[in-house]
């Protein structure tokens, strides 16, 4: 006779054949954590002995059978984790042993169900994420031994009934994610019940925060978060550690006659409110480790009395997205996070930041800073993962030191004067994944130490005056896990290196989505920072706050590259933009550039490249923005999929190219072997073409009167002009074509000047 059967984690598939009800003396069934699937047989109803059923983590699906009904011996039922579908089935008010009932984390659908709401014994009810909607019942006669309450991540509708409050055994209420609305019960007090933890975030509430909750005398944790709760903050607790009011319109300044008490608060945050100065009941709180103050319309500097505060517990502190204008010195040692970006701060960066040597994350981007980086923002401390200080007005050289020791992980110093060459002890930054030093006034040869720091995901150079060619080892792991590669603006030269692109390796495998997290992030103790990047996509200067991890991008455009395209370029199937735009580039468009299923954005416009436009480009399906204009292509435009969408400035300034888009058609068409060097230039440059176009018209006219003359004697005297003729037209056409070359070099120069330090006049 068996009465207990336990297969948890056992790995166990199929179906539960209709047998299964033959185990009539079942008293406990545990099958969590296997690979059990399809419906539950309706004879499962014949285990009428039957106390604990624990089916969590399999799965399950099809309607949750009513003779569950017969199982009146039932005390918990646990079918979280599956894929049961259809309505809760009102026969659970026959379970009147019932304590525990979970069906969370399936595709329930309909109301809540009346009858579990007149359960007596019912201790725990677990609902949340499923489908369950209308309103709850204006009033219940069971559940009066509740303690716990989940009915989150649902689209329940209708107001918070005002019993929730009054159930004196409950101490977790969990009803965020829906959308509840109207305003929060306002009762005298809620003395009766035995509340540690609220949660109603992310719903449509309104009205003010009831002053009534501070008499609930245990409560601990209270989230009241995105909602359209309005008014005054009226709150005092000697118990609520935990308070959570962003994203609503609760007002604070400075005028305001409030006496708040809140003596144990451990974590505030009040991000995205009304709030137009610091709080002053944080005059009351003794240990604050998280004060969340940022995108409000706090002004002026920090008040005296916040940085007298006592509050060596304090581990995070944000102030961005504000208006503070002076950052005094902060005194508190344990401080961990420290951002006040976007905001007014003027003058130097502070010295005190070198004493906060817990510090992991250190952002003070988007602000007035100037004058030079203090030489210990490199190693104040061991613990520091991001330092970011973009967009400021930041001069002199990096003269920043970076301790062998170095955690860092995120360095972002782009948009600001900085001059110089890069410190060679960034390559103490073992762990370093995103180096951001676009914009600014930068000069030295490719940095190729770099490719020691093998965990590099992002590396941004754009935009200053790095030159030469570039060097690297032959080793193909040295940038194996780089995803984002942008010299953009800069004097670099030489040939691509082929070892260079071989040795992106992230870039030549499909993302994975087994990976931790979406986007690129750090953590920083209490909290994760997600990284940014600044970049130019489909023509457009963009900045994106959360970089993705399927995000691959090669721009190498406006630099002096010349040669041919490396062919390895067609192994980086995950790229998404490629731009080799404004070089020296020849020969011709490698065929396999048609592997990159995944490219959005090609842009091999203004160099020098010839021959026909690869008939396999026309296999990248994903392709939204094609610039291959300015270059010596010839023959018929490969037509089908996405080269249907493209326009006619995809391919101008290529005159041996003929069909759709174009004007010239290709029936008569005479394609020249071998097309000489021809100066391609754009409208918007005639000004500049056109002296020059005056100065080589009078020198040809010179040049060949003169020419003529001797021509002409010669013949007149060897009659056997043909071979000195020829001496002579090759010797002249070597001429011009220098001198082309040598203006074509001089206009692309201009050209790049005006387009990549256009920025300045911005910032």
């Amino acid at each position: 006779m068996l009465w207990n059967l336990d297969l948890n984690d056992t790995n166990m598939s199929g179906e539960l054949p209709n047998s299964f009800g033959c185990l009539k003396s079942l008293k406990t069934l545990f099958l969590d954590g296997c690979q059990f699937s399809g419906p539950l047989p309706e004879s499962i109803g014949n285990l009428s002995q039957l106390s604990t059923m624990s089916l969590t983590k399999n799965s399950f699906n099809g309607p949750i059978p009513s003779q569950i009904s017969n199982l009146v011996q039932l005390e918990t039922l646990d079918l979280r984790d599956n894929q049961f579908q259809g309505q809760i089935p009102d026969s659970f008010a026959n379970l009147q042993k019932l304590t525990q009932l979970s069906l969370a984390d399936n595709s329930l659908v309909g109301s809540f169900p009346p009858t579990v709401a007149n359960l007596t014994n019912l201790e725990t009810l677990d609902l949340q994420s499923n489908s369950i909607t209308g309103p709850l019942p204006s009033n219940v006669s069971g559940l009066q031994v509740l303690s716990f309450l989940y009915l989150s991540n649902n689209l329940l509708q209708g107001t918070v009934p005002a019993w929730l409050f009054c159930l004196e055994s409950l101490t977790f209420l969990h009803l965020k994610k829906n959308q509840l609305t109207g305003q929060l019960p306002q009762m005298e007090e809620f003395n009766g019940t035995s509340l540690i933890k609220i949660d109603l975030s992310n719903n449509q509430l309104q009205g003010k925060i009831p002053k009534s909750i501070s008499t609930l005398p245990i409560l601990d944790f209270l989230d009241l978060s995105s909602n359209n709760l309005s008014g005054v903050l009226e709150l005092s607790s000697d118990t609520l550690t935990y308070l959570v009011l962003s994203n609503n319109r609760i007002s604070w300044s400075a005028n305001e006659n409030v006496s708040n008490s809140l003596p144990n608060l451990n974590r505030i945050e009040l991000s995205s409110c009304e709030i137009k100065a610091f709080p002053e009941f944080l005059r009351s709180s003794k240990k604050l480790t998280v004060l969340q103050l940022s995108n409000n319309k706090i002004q002026g500097q920090i008040p005296i009395w916040l940085t007298s505060m006592p509050w060596d517990s304090l581990l995070y502190l944000n102030l961005s997205y504000n208006f503070i204008s002076r950052l005094d010195p902060l005194p508190w040692k344990n401080l961990r996070i420290l951002d006040a970006r976007s905001n007014l701060i003027q003058g130097q960066l502070p010295p005190f930041i070198c004493n906060l040597e817990a510090l992991a994350i250190l952002d003070l981007s988007r602000n007035k800073f100037n004058g030079s980086i203090p030489m210990c923002f490199g190693n104040f401390s061991s613990q520091l993962v991001v330092l970011n200080l973009e967009r400021n007005y930041l001069q002199t050289t990096i003269s920043m030191v970076f301790a062998k020791d170095s955690k860092l992980r995120y360095l972002g110093l782009n948009k600001n004067f900085l001059e110089g060459p890069l410190p060679v002890t960034l390559t103490n930054c073992k762990y370093l994944e995103v180096l951001d030093l676009g914009n600014n006034h930068l000069k030295d040869t490719f940095p190729a130490w770099l490719e020691n720091l093998t965990e590099i995901q992002v590396l941004v150079l754009r935009s200053n005056r790095f030159f030469g060619p570039i060097n690297i080892s032959k080793v193909k792991s040295s940038f194996q896990k780089l995803q984002i590669f942008d010299l953009s603006c800069n004097h670099f030269s030489g040939v691509l290196p082929p070892e260079l692109l071989e040795s992106f390796r992230a870039m030549m495998r499909l993302w994975s989505n087994n990976s931790e997290s979406k986007y690129l992030h750090a953590y920083g103790n209490t909290t994760s920072y997600t990284y940014s990047v600044n970049m130019i996509a489909k023509g457009k200067d963009l900045e994106y706050t959360k970089i993705i991890r399927t995000l691959t991008t090669i721009d190498l455009s406006s630099n002096i590259f010349h040669g041919k395209i490396p062919e390895v370029i067609g192994n980086l199937y995950s790229l998404r933009l490629l731009n080799l735009s404004r070089n020296n580039f020849s020969g011709h468009i490698p065929s396999v550039i048609g592997n990159l299923r995944f490219l959005e954005t090609l842009d091999l416009s203004n160099n020098q490249i010839g021959g026909d436009i690869p008939r396999q480009l026309t296999n990248m399906t994903s392709l939204v923005a094609l610039n291959l204009s300015y270059n010596h292509l010839i023959g018929r435009i490969p037509q089908g999929k996405q080269f249907n969408t493209f326009g006619n400035d995809s391919y101008s300034g290529n005159s041996g190219l003929c069909g759709y888009p174009v004007t010239k058609g290709c029936s008569n068409l005479s394609v020249p072997q071998a097309p000489p060097p021809v100066l391609l230039v754009k409208e918007k440059d005639s000004d500049f073409m056109s002296g020059f176009t005056r100065k080589a018209v009078l020198l040809g006219y010179g040049c060949g009167l003169v020419l003529g003359m001797a021509i002409g004697f010669l013949i007149f005297v060897t009659r056997k002009p043909i071979g000195l003729v020829r001496i002579i037209e090759e010797e002249m056409y070597r001429n011009s074509l220098l001198l082309i070359q040598k203006k074509k070099k001089m206009h692309d120069q201009l050209k790049r000047s005006k387009i990549c330090h256009k920025r300045i006049e911005g910032i």
